[in-house]
């Protein structure tokens, strides 16, 4: 019997994480986000998708690129 593999979250196309997992990778205060969003339109040049519920989810890659020293798409 094959044991199954798991990728990694981050790995899935599509992947999302919500405000404050985001804000833990980058290590900044979950509000920073909030806030340069509602400001600048952006974060870091991430911009998330609003669910109806008013939470916001980033796309999990652009925050690992971020996280490891490079540049959101």
């Amino acid at each position: 019997m094959q044991a199954k593999t798991h990728t990694a979250p981050t790995t899935r196309t599509g992947a999302k994480v919500t405000t404050e997992e985001a804000a833990a990778t980058l290590r900044v205060a979950s509000q920073t986000p909030r806030a340069s969003l509602c400001r600048l339109g952006h974060w870091m040049g991430m911009r998330p998708v609003k669910l109806p519920n008013g939470r916001l989810l980033w796309d999990a890659a652009e925050v690992e690129r971020l996280a490891s020293g490079g540049v959101a798409a």
